[in-house]
């Protein structure tokens, strides 16, 4: 493990080369723009990006508008990092978040998950941090560079910390860049010990890919595990949740998200809980500080569509969990998905706002999810802010799998994307392809939201068609929300999948039934059924389900509405340019994509998913700016390739800048930073 100073990495000849080739204009301190227009405040010379989403709340707002409608078309390229030399290839999904404190970047990038401090402003390195783990980072079960770092300081020292591939904390001084002697072992806490079960150093399925939440003096830590379609053992690691004193490293508090046996809600677990892994807080983390609170969005127990090892409504799984900060004790939960059998673990941090309600201001939470719904609650109790009803659900018929006979489903605000499939949703651009989709999905069953799987076979039903897909709906970048007008905005998808059960070989899992998503038991060859694979959601190239395949709404959480919604993304070139579509004109259809919106004072912004061509002919994705009242589009700047992680904007010297990490496709990853022309 090592450190480097920009002095010492000057001596490095690769990234002295590096230096060497950056343009001599980033390398300058930003000149002063013009001052603020008669009448107008002026804005804070500079203002920081401190937190993952813009602080504890989780809410992904900035008060800044010198960007704005009237400019956001001048915006040009301040300066951006191309992380390639970090890691023994470059990364094509580079999914962090950086942040930004006292005019210093920080973020994680590179295939080994390396820290860098970049000048915020110019974007020069300042210094690299990295640790090799060997073998044990091989193993782990998440790799690449992850979502980022946390920022801490009392005024006095500053912090940065991270945990790696291999699943160890890791404390730094934000101004160097070494490690905190103090903090752990060298500045190290290893969080495969002290996690209350045996965890191997190598081989056990555990990691992490969000950033630590740092609130107070604490360091909240969650789990990630193995992406659980076809989990190799039903009893898997248990993915607990733990705070850590952010000045020594000791482990404060653990929270058992599988509860052990005579704690609350193991009564919940009709077989006990000795042979269940996973629920696991792989997703973001918030935090009320004066509440002393912190919110654990929890994913479901092993496995992801199976859940033969694990009856009855399965506590934690799947729930919003408030814990004291400081000792983890459980103050309130609420449970989103009974016994899931979806994948629809919560994927992002909950938002925490105060809105009006009934006349009078409440602490109010609010959590997007996979499903579509958005699960507002008061944020002291738990309590529903609008009623949340228990309905029936269908029930499936995989042998040995337990059902829950009810769901909770929102009656405010409405679901902000698709539930459920039905012909309905099928693709219509024309008679012929709409009714080549009803024929494709007499293949398959069909029915609404938490329509279980159903078993594979070959001369019947190919499986379950499911929407929305395993990633949602929305997902880990989550939305944003606008303390002003008291409106959120979140993106999400539209996508069909397959959820089919097909009996488990003892080499491939413990299970008894696994999730093929369409496809037959391995060893048997897949045989079409006219012009239909088993498995392939396509209508001559095109996606089943009609458009928008992605767009972003507004929610007026002052009455549990939907304000607007748009197709957010270029239609792709697939649908400009297929044959069947030829002469007809195609309204914009959004593009799918992991995405994350970004609200300012005036503004909705976020980068698209996917690539398309442009009309200069370049290949890339646009970022798009929206009125936020209206969802009017105001302005889009080219970036060259989709945005991979989430947008971020900060005042320096004077100039607003907004930063984001873009990569896909044969596009490594890259760090962007904007700002208007100098004055």
């Amino acid at each position: 493990m090592s450190v480097f100073s920009r002095r010492a990495l000057l001596s490095m000849p690769l990234l002295a080369f590096l230096f060497a080739k950056a343009p001599r204009a980033l390398a300058q301190t930003a000149a002063k723009v013009a001052p603020p227009a008669p009448g107008k405040a002026a804005l804070p010379a500079t203002t920081d990006w401190r937190s993952y989403a813009g602080n504890p709340a989780a809410t992904r707002y900035a008060a800044l508008d010198q960007i704005n409608a009237g400019n956001f078309n001048d915006l040009e390229v301040a300066w951006r990092f191309k992380p390639d030399a970090f890691g023994s290839n470059p990364e094509y999904d580079l999914e962090c978040t950086p942040l930004v404190a006292k005019g210093v970047m920080y973020t994680t990038v590179g295939t080994r998950r390396d820290v860098v401090a970049l000048d915020a402003a110019t974007g020069e390195l300042l210094w690299m941090h990295r640790i090799d783990e060997g073998e044990r980072a091989v193993k782990a079960p998440r790799k690449l560079s992850g979502h980022g770092v946390s920022y801490w300081t009392d005024g006095k020292q500053e912090r940065i910390l991270y945990v790696t591939i291999g699943y160890q904390l890791v404390a730094l001084d934000a101004k160097t860049g070494l490690q905190i002697p103090s903090f752990g072992v060298n500045g190290i806490v290893d969080l495969k010990l002290n996690d209350d079960q045996d965890i191997g150093p190598l081989n056990d399925d555990i990691g992490l890919h969000s950033t630590p939440l740092v609130a107070k003096d604490v360091v909240i830590i969650g789990a990630a595990h193995t992406v659980g379609n076809a989990p190799k053992h039903h009893a898997n690691v248990k993915g607990f949740a733990r705070g850590f004193d952010v000045h020594t490293g000791k482990r404060l508090w653990i929270f058992h998200t599988i509860p052990k046996k005579g704690e609350f809600g193991y009564d919940t677990w009709l077989d006990g809980t000795d042979q269940i892994g996973n629920a696991g807080v792989w997703a973001q983390i918030s935090a009320d500080e004066d509440l002393n609170l912190v919110y654990l969005p929890v994913e479901l127990p092993t496995g992801d569509y199976n859940g033969g090892f694990r009856r009855g409504p399965g506590l934690f799984g799947e729930s919003i969990v408030a814990v004291d900060l400081h000792t983890g004790v459980r103050r309130w939960h609420f449970q989103t998905v009974h016994h899931g059998l979806w994948d629809f673990d919560i994927p992002c941090a909950p938002m925490l706002m105060d809105i009006p309600v009934d006349g009078k201001m409440v602490k109010a939470l609010a959590q997007p999810t996979k499903q579509s719904f958005l699960y507002v609650l008061n944020r002291e109790t738990g309590q529903p802010i609008w009623p949340i009803v228990e309905k029936p659900v269908p029930q499936g018929d995989v042998p040995g799998e337990w059902y829950s006979p009810t769901q909770p489903f929102p009656s405010k605000p409405p679901p902000f994307d698709l539930q459920g499939i039905s012909e309905n949703d099928l693709i219509n651009f024309t008679p012929a392809l709409r009714a080549e989709a009803v024929a494709l999905t007499k293949n398959y069953r069909m029915g609404p939201l938490f329509t279980p799987s159903s078993v594979w076979s070959e001369d019947g039903t190919w499986g379950t068609l499911v929407g929305p897909n395993a990633t949602g709906g929305a997902n880990w970048p989550g939305g944003s929300y606008d303390p002003d007008t008291h409106t959120l905005y979140i993106y999400s998808k539209t996508e069909a999948d397959v959820a089919s059960s097909v009996k488990a070989t003892s080499d491939r899992s413990d299970f008894d039934y696994v999730n093929s998503r369409g496809f037959p038991p391995p060893g048997q060859r897949p045989k079409p059924r006219g012009a239909f694979r088993p498995g392939v959601l396509q209508v001559q190239g095109l996606p089943l389900l009609k458009p928008p395949y992605g767009r972003i709404t507004a929610i007026d959480l002052t009455k549990g509405e939907i304000a607007w919604q748009i197709a957010h993304g270029e239609t792709p070139d697939e649908i400009k340019n297929h044959p069947a579509l030829k002469g007809m004109t195609i309204p914009r259809t959004g593009r799918p994509g992991l995405l994350g919106t970004l609200t300012t004072k005036s503004l909705v912004i976020c980068g698209e998913g996917g690539f398309f061509t442009t009309p200069n002919g370049k290949r890339g994705a646009m970022l798009r700016a929206y009125d936020k009242a209206t969802g009017i589009e105001k302005g889009a700047v080219y970036i060259p390739a989709p945005q991979s992680g989430g947008l971020i904007t900060y005042m320096q010297g004077g100039a607003q800048y907004l930063a984001v990490a873009v990569s896909g496709g044969n596009y490594s990853g890259e760090i962007i930073a904007f700002r208007l022309p100098k004055a």
